[in-house]
């Protein structure tokens, strides 16, 4: 943990205006699955994590990255966000249902919790979302059971949870 608080730290040295989530230096350094639980702060006030290799592979074989290329200058993920308490529960609902389902190895119900909880981050950051990325995404509709973007949108991956392999994936 000491760790990751370091490259947590060095990702947003004093001064930094926008913050980037503790999540990606605890999925880089936390070995197997990691639930970040957060009461208001930049850095989880605890954090589970799980090593069974049948958990692990399910999520390994569930998901698929369609590349989206860098993030484009200028790009603010927090300009014109709709930030609230409702719209955080139900972020927070779909996140533990999510979690949940993939403790389950239920694919369909990561699947969905998984959208549910996109459309609740997009819903409160309408700039993750853009043309470009809903036409992505409508051309996977059909095939994956669920998505969301990683890196906040605007570059990053389009990740995909199918029961089925995704052409041209990673």
């Amino acid at each position: 943990e000491k760790l990751a608080k370091i490259l947590f730290c060095y990702d947003n040295p004093p001064g930094t205006e926008e913050v980037s989530g503790s999540q990606d230096a605890i999925v880089l350094i936390f070995p197997g699955l990691a639930k970040a639980y957060y009461e208001g702060e930049y850095w989880p006030t605890k954090i589970d994590q799980v090593h069974d290799e049948l958990i692990l592979q399910f999520v390994e074989k569930a998901l698929y990255l369609i590349p989206l290329g860098p993030r484009h200058s200028g790009f603010s993920v927090l300009s014109d966000t709709n930030i609230t308490e409702s719209g955080a529960k139900t972020l927070a609902d779909a996140t533990e249902n999510c979690w949940d389902a993939i403790l389950d190895r239920d694919i369909n119900g990561f699947g969905r919790y998984f959208r549910q909880a996109f459309e609740a981050q997009i819903a409160m950051f309408p700039n993750m979302m853009n043309e470009a990325i809903g036409k992505l995404i409508h051309q996977y509709e059909e095939i994956a059971l669920g998505w969301k973007l990683s890196g906040a949108g605007g570059g990053g991956y389009l990740i995909l949870v199918s029961d089925a392999p995704i052409e041209n994936a990673v």
